[in-house]
């Protein structure tokens, strides 16, 4: 397992972390997965065995029963580990159990704490962006919490970049202590983060935490053209995330993935990993799995490393195309171009 800083902290992570979306197993949640404690407790132990000492969560899922489970589970190892959460989600029935205010930030804080049965979480994420509440508020509790000793590090999850910028530049006009990373949506089939939060992660010296890396079992392999998906699967569940845009690029994408895994014995799930912890400013890759064999199978990626050319083909199917203002900056200004605008104009020179 490799490791690597997380942002500008001297927090270091493993590549891969374990997302427990999948504990839990209530609501809308449980089409993702319902793992029990004794599922969970298999599943962290071969994650530990991996090498992986970053656990991620969030109050929302299996509406707060993935971080009951995850810190039972973590019971006796959990001065070794790092545990994340998230907040921003309605978590009850009154109007301010939802959001980013002061009120509902600390609310959620003490109540993850309490199902987590621990007294701090190591990165507390804001789970989503919050145009209704002030940011230099949200900021000031997560400062509240950092300097109480409750919180170790924050971090934000699904912000624009501009949403991110706002909070960067706040926290130092306010002298709070700044968020350290960023959990983004990102793969091969949805590349839309590199346009703006890859750049402004490598010129703020953020951490980036994937979610979603292999879009909801998309990039599995198991999908493929003119095939009947598996049955049972996320996307069949009418899970949708992510939103299939172009249904044949995906397929020319998986064509590929499948090719590589093939000619490497291995799996399309394990190219398609591989690729993400190869990217500029990817700090760790959040695996999860419905099953031991797909936790297992995730896991072998972090040995991977692919080649020049394979990384080409990959690119190259998957290849956004340059929006404006890119494309008028990759014609005009390429002379005077930071190495986080060339992360997504260079591919394209």
């Amino acid at each position: 397992m490799e490791y690597r800083q997380l942002g500008r902290s001297g927090l270091i992570v493993s590549c891969l972390s374990l997302g427990t979306m999948t504990m839990g197993g209530k609501g809308n949640f449980a089409k993702t997965g319902d793992t029990d404690l004794e599922g969970a407790k298999r599943q962290i132990g071969m994650a530990l065995d991996a090498g992986i000492n970053l656990f991620d969560t969030a109050d929302i899922y299996s509406a707060g029963a993935s971080e009951e489970i995850v810190g039972q589970a973590l019971k006796g190892k959990r001065d070794s580990v790092l545990i994340a959460t998230k907040a921003r989600f309605r978590m009850g029935s009154e109007i301010n159990d939802a959001g980013l205010s002061r009120y509902h930030i600390i609310r959620a804080a003490e109540a993850s704490l309490k199902r987590l049965g621990t007294d701090h979480i190591d990165l507390y994420q804001l789970h989503q962006w919050d145009g209704l509440t002030p940011i230099d508020e949200t900021l000031e509790a997560l400062d509240t919490l950092i300097r109480s000793g409750k919180v170790r590090y924050a971090g934000v999850s699904n912000f624009s970049a501009w949403h991110l910028m706002k909070a960067i530049g706040t926290a130092a006009l306010k002298n709070y202590i700044a968020p350290i990373s960023q959990q983004i949506h990102y793969s091969l089939e949805a590349r839309e983060a590199e346009y703006e939060l890859i750049p402004a992660t490598l010129d703020q010296q953020l951490g980036v935490l994937v979610w979603s890396p292999l879009a909801g079992g998309l990039l599995s392999g198991k999908y493929r053209r003119d095939k009947d998906a598996p049955e049972g699967t996320r996307q069949l569940a009418n899970w949708g995330e992510p939103p299939i845009r172009d249904q044949e690029r995906l397929y020319d994408i998986v064509d590929v993935l499948v090719e590589i895994a093939e000619s490497r014995d291995v799996s399309a799930a394990q190219i398609a990993l591989a690729w993400l912890l190869g990217r500029s400013g990817i700090t760790s890759v959040i695996v999860g799995a419905r099953t031991d064999e797909q936790l297992a199978d995730n896991l072998r990626a972090a040995e991977i490393s692919l080649t020049s050319e394979e990384r080409e083909r990959l690119d190259k199917v998957s290849l956004l195309p340059l929006i404006y203002p890119y494309w008028h900056q990759a014609r005009t200004a390429s002379d005077r171009l930071s190495q986080a605008d060339l992360s997504l104009i260079e591919p394209h020179l």
